[in-house]
């Protein structure tokens, strides 16, 4: 089979390289010139364990490609998907500007039957607009072309990407025609042979699939920062809680650790979405508008503490902050909780000396030059008035804390994701602040 994959973003990438893993001819196009030109070179937009090595071993076996032009690749195609952005507009919904726009082009270009895919995360109704919009351009072409839309969402977790793909919970396809549903079921047939299930469903369905999906996990994590809070006040443990309702299988014990709040290109814009797509159509989506406003609250409680401890009193201070992507094994920082942390201690007159293994030049690119980067953890610590951990990266799990307490001016530590202990905290002389257990 021959695919191409329009989007060379976090889905394009990792969709078209390991299709290629499998032996699938793959092309992948983005109008970036100079992201083309660096992938070619083995250079990666985006930083996703594993990736690198498997992109390198597919564009050498002539499997993987990478272009500009869509209309050098379509010709033959099989499938065409479109992984390209669809960021918020100002009012919450999502911008399909740029699914549109491919979605024309293909119509521009293609010359034989074949499925144009979503695989962008894009609202209910829009596989209609794809449709529309490709049969648009077919029709100025004064041709007679079929085609069949499919909606194909994706369900990948970011640092484990490539293993959530070659090995997928589910493969989800919403399809209209039977021939639609053949060639998807022969373009992931290599995913099936270990049991791996595929979903077939009408696209409306598959559209809401990835909505009802990334709002439910959202929702586990605001409940659980809901319950962290209380827990904090009443004097309960919110890690013993955790432990006690994660063992009943009905709960599970994903996405029940308590934090500083969900951040990413996906939780918090298809969250908004969601509720805007709701409201379009007279309905109060009152459970996601109480998630939302829980996770913008929670992205404050570390500040909260600190300006407690320190009673109000921290201009001209310093703060070490350990981690800024928004979750471990990337380097993305859209809506990290880093960055509301970082702007309201810069607000207050504080600065900040920051480090991340992998997200510093992404921070950058946001903060420019307001705070200090740093090469390791201790050398962020060094007189320093206390200590911030905003990512769970593993290397900050077990520190010396002996070292540190000497690099410090001030040994307090505010623990935005509960990787220490309590009492080891006391027992080295720390002052030691997390979510959900009332240290002090």
């Amino acid at each position: 089979m021959k695919i191409v994959v329009v989007g060379t973003g976090y889905v394009g990438l990792v969709t078209g390289t390991c299709f290629a893993e499998v032996g699938i001819d793959v092309t992948c196009i983005d109008i970036d010139k100079k992201k083309i030109d660096n992938l070619k070179e083995g250079i990666l937009p985006i930083y996703e364990p594993g990736l690198e090595e498997m992109v390198q071993r597919n564009v050498e076996a002539d499997r993987l490609h990478f272009s500009t032009s869509l209309a050098d690749s379509i010709a033959g195609c099989d499938v065409a998907f479109i992984a390209v952005g669809t960021p918020p507009g100002e009012n919450g919904s999502a911008d399909l500007k740029y699914v549109l726009g491919v979605a024309s082009e293909i119509g521009q270009h293609m010359n034989h039957y074949g499925v144009v895919v979503t695989k962008s995360t894009v609202p209910v109704g829009t596989a209609e607009k794809v449709k529309a919009s490709v049969q648009a351009s077919i029709t100025k072409r004064n041709l007679n072309i079929e085609f069949d839309v499919a909606s194909n969402p994706e369900f990948l977790k970011e640092g484990a990407a490539i293993d959530d793909f070659l090995k997928p919970d589910r493969i989800v396809i919403g399809v209209e025609t039977k021939r639609a549903e053949e060639i998807m079921k022969k373009l992931y047939k290599p995913f099936l042979l270990n049991g791996h299930p595929i979903i077939f469903m009408d696209i409306p369905s598959a559209e809401m699939t990835k909505y009802a999906a990334n709002a439910m996990l959202a929702t586990k994590i605001s409940f659980m920062n809901d319950i962290a809070n209380l827990c904090e006040i009443m004097g309960a443990d919110v890690n013993l809680v955790r432990k006690g309702i994660g063992s009943d299988v009905r709960i599970g014990n994903k996405f029940i650790y308590p934090g500083i709040g969900y951040g990413g290109s996906c939780f918090p814009k298809d969250v908004k979405a969601l509720i805007k797509t709701a409201d379009e159509h007279g309905y109060n989506m009152r459970i996601l508008n109480a998630v939302e406003e829980v996770n913008d609250n929670q992205k404050s409680v570390l500040f909260d503490k600190l300006m407690k401890h320190f009673k109000g009193q921290i201009k001209g201070k310093t703060f070490a902050l350990w981690g800024l992507s928004f979750k471990p094994k990337t380097d993305d920082m859209r809506e990290a909780p880093s960055l509301v942390i970082i702007e309201k201690l810069l607000a207050a007159g504080a600065n900040v000396k920051a480090y991340d293994p992998v997200a510093m030049h992404e921070a950058k690119k946001t903060l420019g030059e307001q705070i200090t980067y740093c090469k390791n953890p201790n050398a962020a610590l060094i007189d320093t008035d206390g200590l911030l951990v905003a990512t769970e990266w593993p290397e900050f799990r077990s520190p010396d804390f002996d070292v540190m307490g000497k690099l410090m001016k001030n040994k307090v530590i505010f623990d935005g994701r509960n990787i220490y202990e309590v009492e080891e905290m006391k027992e080295r002389g720390f002052d030691y602040y997390c979510i959900g257990i009332k240290t002090v």
